[in-house]
């Protein structure tokens, strides 16, 4: 049987799992789905269009599937989507998606810190970590295990590889590639998050030739086009290597270089 604090107000139209717990002065409004296991603390707002998976851990005070802070949002009925294992911690915000795509979409085990926003429309893999008061605008697409550091704004429509590492109080405006550490200012790729990767059981191998590829892409006199030419011609396409070049290829705001 669910947990609710007799303060707590729950719709009779939401979907909550046999064993969600739900804080005091917590509001769960309708057309919301929590899966079980998932903890929802004090003062904490799960507006309509929330989707919460298995295991979910939700602050004080934070606001899930509020609508989109676009002008261009006409009420149509959309979703915020939370995977399992996330944990989202206090006074975050999440605001649920527009008719661009239908839903913003938080992955599998990330971590939201304190006071980070993610707006309309974001894709977010697993294992991602949003430092304190980290804040996506719309459209922003993040891979698989990326850690975003403090205080960090991110343009719309940026799309952040897998396996990044950014320093925290710098500002995002392009694409910025998979594998990379990232800081400065402006900001620039400083090298290949190698300790990153090390910590994820990477092969020694596969790290060698990353960064063979990085020398390519980011320190030689070569521009994109160029070394991605030469990538192609001069490097094993190992599937991590695949990874970066299907990165580029989709990529439309250009990339962050290391200089």
């Amino acid at each position: 049987m669910s947990n609710i604090h007799p303060t707590a107000i729950v719709s009779p139209k939401a979907e909550l799992a046999d064993d969600v717990t739900v804080g005091p002065y917590t509001i769960v409004e309708e057309d919301v789905v929590i899966g079980k296991g998932s903890q929802i603390a004090s003062s904490a707002l799960i507006a309509s269009g929330a989707t919460l998976g298995e295991n979910v851990t939700i602050a004080h005070g934070a606001v899930i599937a509020t609508q989109p802070q676009d002008l261009k949002f006409g009420g149509e009925k959309t979703r915020a989507v939370i995977g399992d294992k996330t944990v989202v911690r206090e006074y975050a915000t999440i605001n649920r998606g527009t008719d661009a795509s239908g839903q913003t979409v938080i992955g599998k085990d990330c971590l939201l810190m304190a006071y980070s926003h993610v707006a309309h429309d974001c894709i977010i893999g697993d294992n991602v970590i949003l430092a304190n008061s980290v804040n996506l605008a719309g459209h922003i697409e993040i891979d698989d295990h990326a850690i975003l550091g403090g205080v960090l704004p991110v343009h719309q429509f940026v799309k952040i590889g897998a396996h990044v590492m950014i320093g925290g109080g710098f500002r995002v405006q392009q694409d910025i590639c998979p594998y990379a550490l990232v800081g400065g200012y402006p900001l620039k790729v400083i090298g290949l998050n190698a300790l990153g990767l090390k910590r994820r059981g990477f092969n020694p191998e596969v790290v060698k030739q990353l960064g063979k590829v990085f020398k390519l892409l980011f320190f030689s006199s070569l521009n994109t086009t160029q070394a991605v030419e030469k990538i192609k011609s001069e490097i094993e396409i190992i599937p991590e290597v695949q990874v970066i070049l299907d990165f580029l290829e989709r990529s439309n705001r250009g990339i962050v270089k290391a200089k």
